[in-house]
């Protein structure tokens, strides 16, 4: 009898013929692919009063590309940020916001902020038997499992009540801290046989100062740092209904789930590089150009590179810029826009002006080489990926906690639309498929 892996190697070229179907049919049909057509619009598939997304304005019935806008709750994220004067929590500040609607007064966050802090714990014994078991470079599946089995410990799992789902989602943000960085500590531990240490959250400190106090041997972070990771945290905790994890977990609610099996299905989605890991990506793609790249400050040298990897010719042979342009956004990720000036102040704090010339560079230079070989319909700029990974690196947080940094902030929208989900009571999530099957008769 043959192996698996051989009787797999075997079979898959039947899987591969079966499940092959023409790029053709798919307009022939009128399906959109990815429910988008082929501009990139998407297909309208439901409400949320959460967030806005804004790429395009109608002006005398045409729609025109325009900088792009991102609203919390009607919030423009601009404001949100600019409105931080020195203040931190600014997480929590955007949590309060997309779960309850409305922006919070100094109380009314004080109380909030204090219930984060408040249940950033796990039950007895959980770091070690569920974290510290089995642990893999694969952080996201480590959380994941994690969050599943924390449902073992919930006795009201079940109850879809907004109340009981609220108070899920709370200690799911206070949590989702500590299991990302746990469980990097465990995989550090146990497959890179560097030494162990976990640090319990310090419930005077922000989510953001937690992250890093918990991260760190020493537990020290500057004040620049937790105020750009609790900006970086803000901008990426949600992105409206339509993104593919906060899609996912809305599916998932819709067909009366409970709350564990949705996030664990968002992060599922989330760890996709097509979804959250994209910075991973556009850091690969660095490391890449500045070994090729003999003098970065050369234009011409960085425009000839770009154009390799644009024509599939190096890297990944893909033939993508990763973190220029975007799947909505047009002429501008406003997310991007904000988030550069911290990023420039990181660079002169951390030493790294020539890497943020680089990053400059590609910037200018990434669209001016799309544009020329490849057929674009609407602008090409950066992505807030484009710069988020960056941060990461020059706060020396690895690599491997880049996409669970996305997700402890993604929490927050992910649990908004859930409880959005179950309050309007919508219909099961079914969405139609054109089959292909024609009736065969069988003869043996």
């Amino acid at each position: 009898m043959s192996s698996l892996k051989d009787y797999t190697e075997a079979q898959a070229a039947l899987c591969k013929k079966y499940g092959e179907i023409s790029p053709e049919l798919y307009s022939e049909k009128g399906v959109k692919r990815g429910l988008r057509d082929v501009n990139g619009k998407g297909v309208v598939t439901g409400l949320t009063n959460i967030s806005r997304i804004t790429a395009f304005k109608k002006i005398d019935g045409e729609e025109i590309p325009c900088d792009g806008e991102l609203l919390y709750r009607g919030y423009d994220i601009k404001d949100l940020v600019s409105g931080m004067k020195g203040r931190k929590n600014i997480y929590e500040e955007g949590a309060y916001l997309l779960l309850f609607g409305e922006l919070p007064n100094e109380k009314q966050l004080g109380e909030f902020r204090d219930m984060i802090a408040a249940n950033m714990t796990l039950p007895t014994n959980f770091t070690r038997d569920v974290i510290m078991k089995a642990p893999d470079a694969d952080i996201m599946s480590s959380m994941t499992k994690s969050i599943l089995t924390l449902a073992s410990y919930d006795h009201k799992k079940n109850d879809l009540s907004v109340e009981n789902v609220l108070r899920q989602s709370i200690q799911l943000i206070s949590t989702f801290p500590m299991l990302a960085v746990y469980g990097y500590h465990a995989y550090n531990h146990y497959k890179n046989d560097e030494s162990m240490f976990i640090h319990r959250p310090d419930f005077d400190l922000s989510l953001a100062e937690n992250f890093l106090r918990m991260l760190r041997p020493d537990k020290n972070y500057s004040d620049l740092e937790a105020k750009v990771l609790d900006v970086a945290l803000l901008l990426h905790m949600e992105h409206g209904g339509g993104n593919n994890s906060t899609f996912t977990t809305r599916v998932v609610t819709s067909s009366g789930s409970d709350t564990y099996s949705a996030i664990a299905a968002a992060m599922s989605s989330l760890k996709g590089k097509r979804h959250g890991g994209a910075n991973l990506m556009v850091m690969q793609m660095m490391d890449n150009i500045k070994e090729n790249v003999k003098d970065s400050k050369d234009d011409d040298e960085v425009r000839a590179y770009l154009t390799k990897i644009v024509k599939k010719e190096t890297f990944d042979k893909k033939g993508l810029i990763y973190g220029m342009g975007h799947a909505v956004y047009s002429l501008s990720d406003p997310r991007e826009r904000v988030f550069r000036e911290f990023v420039e102040k990181l660079a002169i704090d951390k030493g790294r002006e020539d890497d943020m010339s680089l990053y400059n560079s590609i910037e200018r230079i990434a669209p001016e080489v799309i544009a020329k070989e490849r057929k674009i319909y609407k602008g090409v700029s950066p992505n807030v990926d484009f710069y988020s990974g960056f941060v990461y690196d020059m706060m020396g947080i690895p690599r491997e906690l880049f996409t669970p940094l996305f997700a402890v902030a993604r929490i927050s929208g992910w649990s908004a639309h859930r409880i959005e989900e179950i309050v309007a009571d919508n219909k099961i999530i079914r969405p139609a498929y054109v089959s292909l099957v024609e009736k065969k008769i069988m003869h043996r």
